[in-house]
């Protein structure tokens, strides 16, 4: 396993820098390699970077929409192909989440106690080991007890672990491929950590399965698997477990998860299944009760903080914990 302490701070700090440095208004593009239309969107960032207020919005061609509900799930027509929304990029340590109780689900950081939330570098893991984020359209339905981990979903939409070369930026639409998953269980209920790569890493043409990964990563899997066990340790809790004896499942099994998810997503925005505090306004689901115009989706943009220049973040942050299992 490639040791994270064994790259440089000078090196660690550029990275750092360029995960979390971002305009004020940032143009990306969503695209399929496989003859498909290009889906452009632009995020708009209000607030302070590293401050209670800060929400990243996404904006389509047509206005404001919500990553949660309006960023298809798939990326090509033969549905191989999935987006990610990268909510955390590599090595950075705050806790950026998509805000599901939010109106239009901007990305903001989470907070605990009235304190913004950082990860912990739990030594030889500086910050995330992966491009963090989201699968769009899928659910982990909080009243649904899986089958496999007899725990209820947690809520959110499923994560994702982009295991790339490239330090992707926060808010970033990514095409990935799907790998696997690990099933761990987070304070009582399912968490699915999905491991994919983008389409476009120089590894894409080789990792196709779980097992690829072991092939041409070797170490990576156990390193995400520690990883998951012990960041929440120095904040005091107990390690966390996981279904399976941690084994990671293949792109087959994942890919039951992504499509139980995506039907669950499916009962919530269409009214079938209580939503239970989460914002499902969107502007494009067909047949959805909670489609909404493009001037109320704005309106959640121009009723937050105004722009602003980004606080500092204490040196605690970067601080190294070494944890005893």
């Amino acid at each position: 396993m490639l040791s994270v302490a064994q790259l440089s701070r000078t090196v660690f700090s550029q990275l750092v820098v360029r995960a979390q440095t971002f305009s004020s208004l940032r143009a990306f593009a969503v695209c399929s390699p496989i003859k498909q239309a290009i889906m452009s969107y632009t995020i708009v960032e209000r607030g302070a970077p590293n401050s209670l207020d800060y929400r990243i919005f996404f904006k389509g061609p047509n206005g404001i929409v919500s990553p949660f509900h309006d960023i298809p799930l798939h990326a090509d027509a033969e549905k191989t192909t999935f987006n990610m929304v990268v909510e955390v990029p590599r090595w950075s340590n705050a806790k950026m989440e998509i805000a599901t109780t939010a109106k239009m689900n901007p990305i903001k950081q989470d907070i605990k106690k009235g304190k913004l939330r950082y990860v912990k570098n739990c030594f030889p893991h500086h910050g995330y080991i992966w491009n963090y984020g989201a699968f769009p359209q899928t659910w982990e339905d909080p009243n649904h007890v899986d089958a496999h981990t007899s725990c209820k979903g947690d809520n959110d939409p499923l994560d994702v672990c982009e295991i790339g070369h490239r330090v992707a930026n926060r808010g970033d639409v990514v095409q990935v491929k799907l790998l696997g998953t690990m099933a761990m269980i987070d304070e009582g209920e399912t968490d699915w950590k999905m491991l994919a790569i983008d389409v476009n890493d120089p590894l894409a043409s080789q990792l196709n399965d779980i097992d690829d990964i072991k092939k041409y990563m070797p170490g990576f899997i156990e390193a995400t698997r520690e990883w998951f066990k012990i960041y929440k340790i120095p904040d005091g809790k107990p390690e966390n477990q996981f279904a399976f004896d941690g084994e990671a499942k293949d792109k087959e099994f994942a890919l039951q998860i992504v499509n139980q998810t995506h039907e669950q997503w499916k009962n919530l925005v269409s009214k079938k299944t209580e939503k239970g505090g989460l914002a499902c306004e969107n502007i494009s689901v067909a047949g959805s009760p909670f489609i909404t115009s493009g001037e109320d989706a704005q309106s959640a943009v121009d009723q937050s903080a105004p722009p602003a220049e980004a606080e500092p973040i204490s040196s605690e942050v970067d601080k190294w914990h070494y944890v005893k299992l």
